[in-house]
């Protein structure tokens, strides 16, 4: 059974938890659950096509409060209740939230009860989205995506993986757990004086990088930048202008994060150079490949009779966690370079080594071979080791979420800086 912290910074918040029409809506019941043992009070309103898949009175029994269905209800409307129902959430959390929805509220319809609650209500406002994949990547989608952003919707996932119609890809609803561990690690609007990494600028490095071998094939790697981008959504909480570098991935960039797409080493490479003169701390969480084609074909490479083979001529790419750190100076703009090790054996060994060897001021390193942690996975364990007056010191993370894990490599971090921002 799933368990929750005592004295969590969710306890006696107000979660209006809405619930649209998708085969994830399995999942409510278990989120609504999670949401009460944390300590919060939980209303449910449900659309008409989410009763399809679970009934409101399974919702009713595991909150114990009436389930909202119709903003048309006479007995519910004599006091205004919808509007009353607004004004009493702290947050607004659909889950999950499907293309249609994500559509309607981007164009601010209040066509039924759960969308004309969200244009009433001032509480923050949360989604955890959840579709097909081909429906998630339409352009459509990413464009709504987009304007519920920017108009103050922060959007936790979705995953990727197997889908109920048969499809593998990204749409899938994050886990009741990851959702309720998101909440924890931001519960509420945070007072400015409490931000530790206020005024600080963070530049971070997330995802793969992929190396062109013609017009349609490239070399890469299985990372999906999940543990870049939960430490810039980390950075952005805890208060930092953070300046996300990402290679090719399928993730939402985080709510107020400054996001540069780049595909190769190269470019990722020139990028960094180009900001780190003005951060404070440079993290390099991207799987970054080591080894590019020496010449990319024109045309695609194509199969020769009678040859059992292809041999490629490979060239090392430039090391960008090894140049940031040795482009510190003046002393003016040094920026605390924090390097990651993704390794399948001898995990101290090789994390000090890369420590010393490339001048980093920590390092964060993973087992990526371990089953269920790392690349593409929700959660990970980490060891880390920094230079501080005394020498080395380390500390080891237990498996957790990385959105908990980015709060702890984060908090680290900070803690490393000699008196706060350079700037």
């Amino acid at each position: 059974m799933s368990t929750l912290p005592s004295g969590n910074g969710l306890a006696g918040r107000r979660v209006l938890l809405g619930i649209s029409a998708g085969i994830a809506a399995y999942k409510s019941a278990q989120l609504a659950r999670l949401l009460k043992q944390a300590g919060c009070e939980v209303r449910v309103v449900m659309t008409e096509g989410a009763q399809a898949f679970i009934t409101p009175l399974t919702l009713q029994a595991l909150t114990g409060e009436p389930v909202r269905t119709s903003l048309l209800d006479p007995e519910a409307e004599a006091g205004m209740g919808h509007i009353e129902l607004a004004r009493w959430a702290d947050v607004v959390l659909i889950a999950p939230g499907t293309a249609d929805l994500m559509a309607r509220l981007a164009t601010g319809m209040a066509d039924d009860l759960l969308t004309t609650l969200c244009l009433a209500s001032e509480a923050a406002k949360v989604m955890a989205p959840a579709m097909n994949q081909a429906m998630w990547r339409h352009v459509a989608t990413q464009r709504n995506a987009e304007r519920l952003q920017q108009d103050g919707w922060r959007l936790l996932g979705p995953d990727s993986g197997d889908q109920a119609c048969g499809d593998v890809g990204p749409g899938r609803m994050l886990e009741p757990e990851a959702i309720v561990a998101e909440l924890l690690a931001q519960p509420a609007e945070t007072p400015p004086q409490e931000l530790p990494a206020r005024g600080l600028h963070i530049v971070i490095t997330a995802g793969p990088t992929r190396e062109p071998l013609d017009p349609v094939r490239y070399l890469s790697n299985h990372s999906s930048g999940k543990m870049g981008y939960a430490l810039a959504a980390s950075a952005a909480r805890l208060g930092a202008r953070v300046t996300l570098v990402s290679g090719p991935v399928t993730q939402t960039t985080p709510e107020g994060v400054e996001r540069i797409d780049v595909e190769t080493a190269r470019e990722m490479h020139e990028a960094c150079l180009r900001l780190i003169a003005g951060c404070d701390i440079f993290i390099g969480c991207a799987a970054v490949a080591d080894y590019r084609v020496d010449g990319v074909a024109e045309h695609k490479i194509k199969k020769q009779e009678g040859e059992d083979g292809l041999t490629l001529k490979l060239i090392k790419n430039p090391d960008i966690i090894a140049d940031v750190a040795l482009k510190r100076e003046p002393a003016s703009h040094r920026p605390l370079v924090v390097g990651f090790a993704a390794e399948t054996r001898d995990l101290e060994a090789y994390a000090r080594d890369k420590l010393t060897r490339k001048q980093l001021d920590m390092i964060v390193a993973n087992d990526v071979s371990a089953e269920g942690l790392g690349f593409g996975a929700d959660d990970n364990a980490a060891l880390l080791l920094w230079r501080d007056g005394e020498g080395e010191s380390s500390e080891s993370l237990p498996a957790q979420t990385k959105t908990r894990l980015a709060d702890a490599i984060l908090r680290r971090a900070l803690s490393c800086l000699p008196d706060g921002p350079t700037h």
